[in-house]
C-alpha cells in the first residue's frame, strides 16, 4: 500500500505532470517538422541542387538482381533518410534554443519585477551622505 502511495504523489507532482505534456507536444511538434522537412526543404533542396535527398548507395558485394525494391532498399544505404533526420534534429534545437531562451528572458523579467516590489530601493548618495552627517552631529552632542 505504500509503494502506491508513493507512486501516486511522484505521479501527480507538477514535474511530471509537466513533462508528460511536453513529451506530448514534443512528438506532435516533431511529425510537423518531419512534414515540414520531407515535403517542403528536401523537394526545394532537390530543386536547387539537383540532388536526390531520398538516395541510397548500393553495395558492391550485395546481388541485387531479381530483388524487389522494398529488399533492395533494406540492403542498401540509406543516407537520404539520414540526411532528413539530421535536419529534422536542426530544425527542432534550433526551435528550442529560441523558445527556452525566450522562456528565460521572460522569467528573468517577472523575477526583476518581483525583487523591486520587495526589496525596498537603496537610497541615493547624497541621502546617505546625510545620514553620515546627521550621525556625527549626533555623536558630537
Amino acid at each position: 500500500m505504500g509503494l502506491l502511495k508513493e507512486f501516486k504523489e511522484f505521479a501527480l507532482k507538477g514535474n511530471v505532470m509537466d513533462m508528460a505534456v511536453g513529451v506530448l507536444i514534443g512528438g506532435a511538434f516533431s511529425a510537423i517538422v518531419t512534414a515540414l522537412t520531407s515535403d517542403f526543404i528536401n523537394p526545394l533542396i532537390a530543386s536547387i541542387g539537383g540532388a536526390e535527398i531520398a538516395g541510397l548507395i548500393r553495395l558492391p558485394w550485395v546481388n541485387y538482381e531479381g530483388l524487389d525494391v522494398e529488399t533492395a532498399t533494406a540492403l542498401s544505404l540509406n543516407y537520404g533518410d539520414f540526411i532528413t533526420a539530421i535536419i529534422n534534429f536542426i530544425i527542432i534545437a534550433v526551435i528550442l534554443f529560441i523558445l527556452i531562451k525566450s522562456m528565460n528572458k521572460l522569467m528573468s523579467i517577472g523575477k526583476k519585477k518581483e525583487e523591486e516590489e520587495e526589496a525596498p530601493a537603496e537610497p541615493s548618495d547624497e541621502v546617505k551622505l546625510l545620514t553620515e552627517i546627521k550621525d556625527l552631529l549626533a555623536e558630537k552632542k
